[in-house]
C-alpha cells in the first residue's frame, strides 16, 4: 500500500497464494519443512505420518516438479504445533487437504522427525538430443519458454537445478511467438533466488528464446573454472571419479574436447582436492579424436581404488586466441563457445585484458584498442564486473553483434613476445 501511485492501464495482475501448504527454511518456495494451515493456524507434520505419494501432492500443489529429497531435519528444528492426522494420499490428489487421512498415533514429533522436503525447481529443456540440452522452459502456472540476458556462469543454475552438470553453450534464436514467455533477468538469478522466483511475464511478441546445453556426461570439480578441475562422469544418475592408471593424454584431448574447452594443458592426481565420488572400474581407451569420452572404448580396470592423490586431475587450456598479430600474444581477441568469435570492445582497460593474457600464457597485458569492422557481426559480449570478480571470459560471455571489436597486445610469455624491452615504452606512449 506504501508503494501505490495511481495510474490507468489495460493490464492488471492476478495473483495466487499458497494457502493451505508452504515449506520454510529452504532456499525457495520448492524446499524446506512442510507447515500446513487449517483454522488460521500452521502445523508441521512428523514424516511418519507422510509418504512418498503425499509428497508428490505437496509438491504439485505449490507448482514445482517431483519430489527428490524427503528427509526430516535437513531445516531446521520444529516451531509450529504438529498436525495430528496421517495422511493417505493416492498421489494424484491436486492438493494436500483433499488427501484421505486418519489419526495418527503421535502428538509430538521426536527432534529433526518433522517432515523435510524437497522438490525439483520446474524448470526443463526441450527439443533437444537429451534431458540436458534444448529450448529453456520455466513453469509458474504453465510452461513458457524463456528470453534471456546471462552468461554461462549465470546458466550454470539451470543445469545444477537439473542434475546436469554445468553449462557449456547456450545460443539465442529469433522466432516469432504466438504466446508470451518469461523474462529472467541476470540480477535476480545472481542473489540467489530460484529462476521461478525471478520470471517475468512478457507479452506475445518476437521473442528471444534460449537454447542451453549442458555437461551431463563429463564434468571437472574443484577447479577455477569448467575447464579444470577433478575428473567426474556420470552414468546411471550417479558421478564416479576416475584413476589416472585408467586414463591417459588421449583420453584428456577428448574430455577438453567435449567441454568445449582447449586443449589439455595439465594432467596430474592431487591438484583438485581428494575423492569423494565412488571410483569408475573402467580403463579408458580413446584413440583421441572421439566427440565424446564415453564413445571410447573401455576395459576392465585392474583397481577398486585410488591411491589418495591418485584420481585424474585435469587442466584444459581457456578457448581463446588472439589472431592477426605479430605473434601469438598480440592481435584480435577471439573466444570459442560453439564457434570462434571476436569479443566486442566494452570499454576494456588493462584490468579486464589481463584475463586474456592469464588465459594465453602471454603475461601482463600492454594495451588494449578498438577495431572498427565495415559491418556488424556476431560477437561475444564480456561484462567487465564478470570478470574482475574471477570468472573466466568464457563463463562471462554472452551473444550479440557488433562493429567494433578488441585488439589486445600481451607482453609475452616471461617477458619475451611481441613487446620486448625496447618496445614496451613505445607501446605504451603510443597507447597514453
Amino acid at each position: 500500500m506504501d508503494c501505490a501511485s495511481s495510474d490507468s492501464s489495460s493490464f492488471i495482475m492476478e495473483v495466487t497464494c499458497s494457502d493451505a501448504v508452504r515449506l520454510v527454511n529452504g532456499t525457495s518456495l520448492c524446499s524446506g519443512r512442510l507447515e500446513l494451515k487449517s483454522e488460521q493456524s500452521w502445523s508441521s507434520v512428523c514424516e511418519a505420518d507422510f509418504d512418498q505419494q503425499d509428497a508428490e501432492v505437496v509438491c504439485r500443489e505449490l507448482g514445482c516438479g517431483a519430489p527428490s529429497v524427503l528427509q526430516g531435519a535437513l531445516y531446521g528444528e520444529v516451531e509450529a504445533p504438529m498436525w495430528t492426522k496421517e495422511f493417505q494420499c493416492g498421489g494424484h490428489e491436486s492438493a494436500l487437504l483433499d488427501c484421505g487421512r486418519s489419526d495418527s498415533a503421535r502428538s509430538t514429533c521426536s527432534p529433526g522427525k518433522a517432515v523435510g522436503l524437497t522438490c525439483s525447481e520446474p524448470v526443463r529443456l526441450v527439443g533437444g538430443d537429451s534431458r540436458c540440452a534444448g529450448t529453456l522452459e520455466v513453469k509458474q502456472g504453465e510452461w513458457k519458454p524463456v528470453e534471456i540476458f546471462w552468461n554461462l556462469k549465470e546458466a550454470a543454475s539451470v543445469c545444477r537445478d537439473l542434475d546436469c552438470g554445468y553449462a557449456l553453450s547456450m545460443r539465442k534464436r529469433n522466432e516469432p511467438s504466438d504466446r508470451s514467455v518469461w523474462s529472467i533477468r541476470s540480477e535476480c538469478v545472481q542473489s540467489g533466488s530460484a529462476l521461478r522466483e525471478c520470471a517475468l511475464q512478457l507479452p506475445s511478441v518476437l521473442s528471444s528464446t534460449v537454447e542451453l546445453t549442458c555437461a551431463d556426461a563429463v564434468r571437472l570439480v574443484n577447479g577455477n573454472s569448467l575447464c579444470s578441475g577433478r575428473l567426474e562422469l556420470k552414468t546411471e544418475q550417479s558421478w564416479s571419479s576416475v584413476c589416472e592408471a585408467d586414463f591417459d593424454q588421449q583420453d584428456a584431448e577428448v574430455v577438453c574436447r567435449e567441454l568445449g574447452c582447449g586443449a589439455p594443458s595439465v594432467l596430474q592426481g592431487a591438484l583438485y582436492g581428494e575423492v569423494e565420488a565412488p571410483m569408475w572400474t573402467k580403463e579408458f581407451q580413446c584413440g583421441g579424436h572421439e566427440s565424446a569420452l564415453l564413445d571410447c572404448g573401455r576395459s576392465d580396470s585392474a583397481r577398486s581404488t585410488c591411491s589418495p592423490g591418485k584420481a585424474v586431475g585435469l587442466t584444459c587450456s581457456e578457448p581463446v586466441r588472439l589472431v592477426g598479430g605479430a605473434s601469438r600474444c598480440a592481435g584480435t581477441l577471439e573466444m570459442k563457445r560453439e564457434e570462434w568469435r571476436p569479443v566486442f570492445y566494452s570499454d576494456w582497460t588493462l584490468k579486464e585484458a589481463a584475463a586474456a593474457c592469464r588465459d594465453l600464457d602471454c603475461g601482463s597485458a600492454v594495451s588494449t584498442r578498438r577495431t572498427y569492422e565495415p559491418l556488424d557481426r556476431p560477437v561475444w559480449n564480456i561484462g567487465s564486473d564478470c570478470v574482475q570478480s574471477g570468472s573466466t571470459l568464457r563463463d562471462c560471455a554472452s551473444s550479440g553483434s557488433s562493429a567494433s571489436i578488441v585488439g589486445l597486445t600481451c607482453l609475452g610469455p616471461m617477458g619475451q613476445g611481441p613487446a620486448t624491452r625496447d618496445s614496451l615504452a613505445r607501446l605504451q606512449e603510443g597507447t597514453s
